[in-house]
Formats: C-alpha cells, structure tokens, sequence
C-alpha cells in the first residue's frame, strides 16, 4: 500500500525545514526539538476532569506522575499506566499530556501518565527499574488515588510500548501484580537487531534508522546485554502468560516488524492478541493529531480495546 499522502505531504514539508539530526545535536536539543513537535501536532483541548500532578518514590529518586480522570469520573477507575516514547532520550509528562487526555476522554478510564530516567544521564536498566517500581506502588496505592487495583493496565508508545512490555513481563515472572492488558504502539522489542523493516525504511519516514541506534547507543551502551529480555522483549523465552494485548503497528515504520513479531510470539503462546497494523502509516503516526484523522481514530480504537481489556477483567 502507498504511503498516505497526507503524511507523505507532512514528511515533505518536514524535510524542507533545515533542521540538525538527532545524532548530531547534545540530548537537551533533542529534547527542546520533541517538546515543541508534540505541541505543534498533538492532541488539543480535549476535556477531562480532575487532573492531579504528584510524585512515586523510585529507585533514582522521585519518578513525577500525572493522572487524569475522565469528565464526570467517580469512585475507584480502571486505569491505564501509561509510559511516554521519545527513544529513552526525550520525552515527559508534557511532551504526552494530550495524548494522555485523549486517552481517558475516549476509553472512560483514569490515565496515570509516569516519567522516568532518561539517557543518556540513566542508562538501562534505570528506566525499566522506574517503570517497574512505579507500576508496583500505584497497585499498592490503588484506594488512595481512586485506582481499582483489579483493573490496571499498562501502555505506551515507542520507547513507552517497550517498558509497557518489559513490566509485563516482569509481573508475570515476579507474581503478585495482575495486569489486565497492554497497549503496545510501534514499540522497538529488538533493540540492536536486524529486521527488513529497519533496512527498507531507514530514511524518509519520521523515525530514522541511525536516529533508532543513536538513541540506543544512549540507553543500552557498550556493557549492556542488548539480548536480554529486559532490553529486548522479544528475545524472552516464554510469552505464556502474559496479559492480552493490543499492538498498533504502522506499515512505512522502521520498528514495524520487531512489533509484529512480538504480537505473532504472544499470539502462539496463547495470549489474546489485537494487531492494528496501519499499513500506509509512519512510526508513532498518533502524534499527529493536528495532520491527520487518522491519528485521532487510531487512539480512539485502541482506547475502546483497553477499555473492554479492563472491563472484563
């Protein structure tokens, strides 16, 4: 399938403005470049109800949170724990707050959007250890931020897809947290890997290849054992068990086929799978909020999925 025109129109008029590559600016410029994107082309105001700011403490340090409740929310809520993408490098509870909105408008959940370490300051594991303890103390302190306990899940996109992964993983393998789903979007599962994907599409299409091992080279530098499933999902042994998931994938994305892969070795374990695969779309084509309609109806798919994923647990 074409690649949409209307991205192709966007990417167009991207490549136009003079602009340096991530690989060859300091992190801090790379984070200011993703900050002022998101507010160009993501979601605007979109209602919710109560919006609080507090703090989980981590392992590092206090880990910054945000949770929005739907408008009109009342008593405990089902709730989506949801991890920003950005590469490991970028990204915060502001670079995702409309999406975050747009999330609980849509599904009538609680969102709990959750920051974590970035690189290259905090390599591995310092995000997985940010997102994992943060995953545990809002189940423990479900009742005293209106969060039903028996019904969490966990979620993000990009970099956020593959911590969402790897906390389900780690739940499963450590017991006592059930998770009820998780909404993987374009995660990287196979961090260093070789895919056709990451070769036919490794320049032109939103997400650079030697943008994906720059970011990588940050967070899992020379030391780190980029094959284990805590850096790379994808290479765990066993997917049994794990909990129902929707993946969202896009078809002119570099990460495109790591992310199938994964839905494919979940589906064969024996887990509920949704694959969304939009197959004339980019990496992360739901930032695009003010571009494309596509963007708002793929949230609006994948939240109605969450929301059902919660409702039957």
């Amino acid at each position: 399938m074409p690649l949409d025109p209307m991205v192709k129109a966007f990417l167009d008029r991207a490549a136009a403005i003079p602009r340096p590559k991530d690989w060859d600016v300091p992190p801090a410029i790379t984070r200011q470049s993703f900050a002022a994107m998101m507010g160009l082309v993501g979601p605007k105001d979109v209602p919710v109800g109560k919006v609080e700011n507090f703090v989980i403490p981590g392992p590092g340090g206090d880990i910054r949170a945000r949770s929005y409740a739907p408008v009109a929310a009342a008593g405990p809520l089902a709730t989506l724990i949801y991890f920003h993408g950005g590469g490991f490098v970028a990204g915060d509870l502001e670079s995702h707050d409309g999406l975050a909105r747009l999330f609980a408008a849509e599904g009538s959940f609680r969102v709990i959007s959750v920051e974590y370490r970035l690189a290259p300051e905090h390599v591995f594991p310092a995000a997985v250890d940010d997102a994992w303890a943060a995953v545990q103390w809002i189940e423990q302190n479900a009742a005293g931020i209106g969060v039903d306990a028996g019904r969490i899940a966990v979620g993000g996109d990009s970099a956020g897809g593959t911590l969402a992964a790897v906390v389900t993983q780690l739940a499963r393998d450590k017991g006592g947290l059930k998770i009820a789903c998780q909404l993987l979007m374009f995660p990287n599962t196979l961090i260093g890997g070789e895919t056709a994907s990451l070769n036919e599409f490794a320049v032109g299409y939103f997400l650079e290849r030697r943008a994906i091992e720059y970011f990588n080279s940050l967070y899992a530098p020379p030391g780190v054992d980029r094959n284990a499933p805590m850096v790379s999902p994808l290479k765990a042994k066993d997917f049994s068990g794990l909990p129902p998931a929707y993946v969202m994938l896009a078809g002119y994305d570099p990460l495109h086929d790591e992310g199938l892969a994964y839905g494919e070795k979940l589906r064969a374990a024996g887990v509920k799978v949704t694959i969304a695969d939009y197959a004339d779309m980019v990496h992360c084509f739901i930032y695009l909020q003010t571009v494309l309609p596509q963007a708002h109806d793929a949230v609006i798919e994948a939240a109605r999925a969450v929301r059902e994923a919660l409702a039957a647990a």
